[in-house]
């Protein structure tokens, strides 16, 4: 299956990891990516500490795991390739998942942030994803 096809199919909670340039990382809630091709996604991005720390460091890593009580999931390892502000893709992304936020939330400028796919991983174990 597709990496693409995995993300619309399964439920589960996402944590995107970040670091700024001295390495204190910081992790925060994210939903699933949106794939812009199977090797590019993008997450929906506010003005906060997970943005801020990729001005100064590109490296993220996004970790998901399924719905129901096993540890089954992914790790994807990412570098941060370029960004857009306010545009009209977010708003059409974030109508295609029936986002619902806090009324600040909708204040705050957004940025659409892309990212390369380096490596694919499970949610336990080493074993690099196959295709």
């Amino acid at each position: 299956m597709k990496l693409s096809e995995y993300f619309e199919k399964v439920k589960g909670k996402g944590i995107l990891a970040t670091a700024d340039k001295s390495g204190t990382v910081d992790a925060a809630m994210y939903a699933r990516p949106h794939f812009m091709d199977e090797s590019t996604i993008a997450f929906i991005m506010a003005e906060r500490l997970s943005h801020e720390n990729l001005r100064s460091n590109p490296n993220a890593c996004y970790i998901f795991v399924e719905d129901g009580d096993k540890y089954v999931g992914k790790r994807l390892y990412l570098t941060k390739t370029k960004e857009e502000e306010n545009t009209q893709l977010i708003e059409d992304l974030r109508r295609q998942r029936h986002y619902i936020a806090h009324d600040e939330y909708y204040k705050e400028n957004k940025y659409l942030v892309y990212f390369h796919i380096d490596k694919v991983l499970p949610l336990i174990g080493s074993k690099e994803r196959e295709e």
